[in-house]
């Protein structure tokens, strides 16, 4: 049952996006399109999951040799070498949404967000299943957000907006919004 709770608790109750507010940079950046919004969201999946679970291994390997204060270090350099093979990867298998996802591919090495579940997955002294499960519903509830968000931008796109709403503006208040309707979840789950 804890399982259960961590999972629907990290997609929807601590959404890393809408709740924590981490990973923002991306969010914004990437949600214009829902093309390469799924594409980032694929990305990030992969990435947030593996650094959650190699970073969890690694945590046990310091603190056996009493090295935790390295922690930080080292999980950042886990995040820029899975991020390295996931821009080598799409740049191989799909060099359109390589060119979509721009800068802010190389971005998921500083996505905040990544970082943030493997340092939660250590804090909170996760066993390994439930940091793994922690990992990938924190990865799919940010890949949720995103593909919420992009799918509402592209709609805005064509309604008729007042000119000093347009842009980035409009895409505040809606994340705005979006957060403000992800808050009506903070009582469904507690851990």
């Amino acid at each position: 049952m804890r399982i259960v709770l961590i999972f629907i608790s990290a997609i929807l109750v601590n959404n890393f996006v809408l709740s924590k507010f981490l990973g923002i940079c991306p969010f914004l950046g990437v949600s214009k399109k829902i093309d390469s919004a799924v594409g980032m969201s694929m990305a990030v999946i992969f990435v947030m999951t593996m650094a959650g679970i190699i970073t969890w291994f690694l945590n046990l390997l310091l603190v056996s040799m009493g090295l935790e204060f390295l922690r930080l270090i080292v999980f950042i350099l886990v995040i820029a070498v899975l991020v390295q093979f996931v821009e080598f990867f799409i740049k191989k298998t799909s060099p359109s949404l390589y060119e979509a996802l721009g800068i802010f591919l190389p971005l998921i090495t500083t996505n905040c967000a990544v970082l943030g579940v493997a340092l939660i997955n250590v804090q909170t002294n996760y066993n390994f299943i439930e940091a793994f499960v922690n990992s990938l519903a924190s990865a799919l509830g940010f890949a949720m957000a995103l593909i919420i968000f992009s799918a509402i931008r592209e709609k805005l796109d064509l309604n008729d907006i007042p000119a000093p709403f347009k842009g980035t503006a409009v895409a505040l208040i809606t994340a705005g919004l979006l957060s403000m309707a992800f808050m009506g979840f903070s009582g469904l789950v507690k851990l």
